[in-house]
């Protein structure tokens, strides 16, 4: 993508019991402005109609080549087998492989691109400080809920289509009733609290 010389990225799904995490990355066109952004305004702090909103813009733009995005996923077995970090290392490469090595590139919270990107910059609460940055949140947050309402299709019983993954009282309550899916990460330190008070635990997870 020669045309995009600066870069956000951005993921969402760190922290669920279930589910992929996604990798998210956004671009412009050198010149072009996005109107109508909300400064300071990341997905975590729209309602999920503001996002679905906002990515029907992307995809608009991106149809008329002022924009470029992508998302990427790592599965749950992934995240078990790699750890975190190492599940959004490889989520990230995926999301790269159009990018130019000498691109700016930033990214969100504790985020590192590989080594080879030399102009880089992580940014504590970057989706609240650059635009860029909190496109990419958004392309993140939107894929990612998509596929989580998609999978409760085929899993109904564990209500993935409200909680997204996340480890809510009714998510644990479905887990203890119907066991763990393919989809769920095992190897976070899942906590279930049974009738008796009894806890159930996966085998923790440092990363």
């Amino acid at each position: 993508m020669k045309t995009i010389a600066k870069w956000g990225i951005d993921e969402a799904g760190r922290g669920p019991i279930a589910g992929p995490v996604a990798v998210g990355i956004f671009g412009m066109k050198e010149g072009y402005k996005l109107k109508g952004f909300p400064k300071g305004k990341d997905s975590k702090k729209m309602s999920e109609k503001e996002r679905e909103k906002w990515y029907a813009v992307f995809e608009s733009e991106k149809k008329k080549g002022n924009v470029y995005f992508k998302c990427a996923f790592s599965s749950a077995s992934l995240i078990d087998r790699k750890g975190i970090v190492g599940a959004l290392r490889a989520a990230m490469e995926k999301c790269l492989t159009d990018v130019e090595e000498s691109s700016r590139i930033l990214l969100d919270g504790a985020l590192h691109a590989p080594a080879r990107f030399l102009s880089q910059k992580t940014i504590i609460k970057g989706d609240e400080k650059e635009k860029l940055i909190a496109c990419a949140s958004i392309v993140a947050k939107v894929t990612r809920d998509r596929y989580m309402r998609n999978l409760a299709l085929k899993y109904p019983q564990y209500g993935f289509e409200t909680h997204k993954g996340y480890g809510t009282k009714i998510h644990k309550t479905a887990i203890l009733s119907h066991g763990f899916s393919l989809h769920h990460r095992r190897s976070y330190d899942i906590v279930l609290s049974k009738p008796s008070d009894a806890l159930l635990r996966t085998k923790t997870n440092k990363n």
